[in-house]
């Protein structure tokens, strides 16, 4: 999946035919010159060169920035030359409806029609509330021309943002792209959940140890339990034993969180604990989902922590008990 919260610095409708498709569908100040005009005019030249070079350092910094992935994910519809094309901007809450979309390549206009898999899949397909109480991770279909389409129920109306995460075939890295999408129906925003370090979700109670810090960061650990048991068979998905996701409230940056170890490496058990290492790009809350799978079947877990520089986990001030749903999918 695409660089993000190593945490290294996350919605969504109207059905249409498609070709022969190629992947399996499932169900984030003003500045005031105040020197003299003479003088303004007699260092044109020389200030023309210096911001020329400014210009030029400035260029270099962003992309070292994207290079390194220290910027999150998710905030802008274009990016490296891509554009994320969300066909159905506007959808009704609470019905099955279809989302379609493609990925543009900027030089060409055309739909891009051939990707590197990652993570089993050739593009992971996020949709989440803006309160961030609603959360979906999808595996949508892509047709021969590049057309994306999933089936999503989202339940409340409000703002949603569409995250698509994927990498173009021959791109030294991925990248995740943003839209808006708009669920109609009487809306009522619900406060960020409290924080906290348990949850419980289908009968399985998940607990998160480690902090969420900024800057060189450190691991983030999340333990499945059942029946007061600690699961120690849990079933790879995604090609590990959980994939997290992490959303920034206020904007919902997007956070790809990498996991310590993999199925059959020798050394990464199958539970209770699976490991992430974490760095978030700036102070503030954040959401957590994990997504992790046991007897067949693939539950989300979701956690609500606060990145503070030097592990504060102090409550937002607006936050709401945990609830837990399990209908990340």
């Amino acid at each position: 999946m695409n660089t993000g919260l190593r945490i290294t610095a996350f919605a969504a409708a109207v059905a249409a035919t498609f070709g022969t498709a190629y992947g399996v569908g499932t169900g984030i100040d003003p500045v005031t010159d105040k020197a003299p005009a003479a003088a303004r005019h007699g260092e044109h030249d020389g200030g023309q060169r210096e911001e020329k070079e400014v210009g030029k350092e400035k260029k270099k910094e962003k992309e070292k920035q994207t290079a390194d992935g220290a910027a999150p994910g998710g905030l802008a519809v274009s990016d490296r030359g891509y554009t994320l094309d969300l066909e159905t901007p506007r959808v009704e809450a609470d019905r099955p409806q279809e989302l379609r979309f493609a990925v543009v390549k900027d030089a060409t206009g055309r739909n891009v029609t051939a990707y590197q898999e990652e993570h089993d899949k050739e593009l992971h397909l996020i949709v989440a509330s803006r309160d961030l109480t609603t959360y979906r991770h999808l595996h949508p279909t892509r047709a021969a021309d590049g057309t994306w389409s999933t089936k999503a129920e989202l339940p409340e109306a409000g703002g949603y943002r569409v995250f698509a995460d994927f990498r173009p075939e021959g791109a030294k890295e991925g990248l995740t792209l943003g839209a808006d999408l708009a669920v109609a129906g009487a809306y009522a925003p619900k406060k960020l959940p409290a924080h906290s370090t348990t949850t419980r979700v289908d009968g399985y109670d998940v607990t998160l140890k480690g902090e969420l810090k900024t800057g060189a960061g450190g691991d983030l650990t999340l333990s499945v339990a059942k029946n007061g048991r600690p699961v120690t068979d849990l079933q790879p998905y995604l090609g590990a034993y959980g994939h997290l996701v992490a959303l920034r409230d206020g904007d919902l940056a997007y956070l790809h969180v990498h996991p310590n170890g993999a199925p059959g490496d020798g050394k990464t058990k199958p539970g209770p604990g699976v490991s992430f290492g974490t760095a978030a790009p700036s102070k503030g809350a954040y959401r957590l989902f994990l997504d992790f799978k046991h007897e067949g079947k693939v539950r989300t877990a979701a956690f609500t922590v606060h990145a503070g520089g030097n592990g504060d986990t102090g409550d937002h001030p607006d936050a709401e008990p945990e609830k837990g749903d399990g209908h990340g999918h």
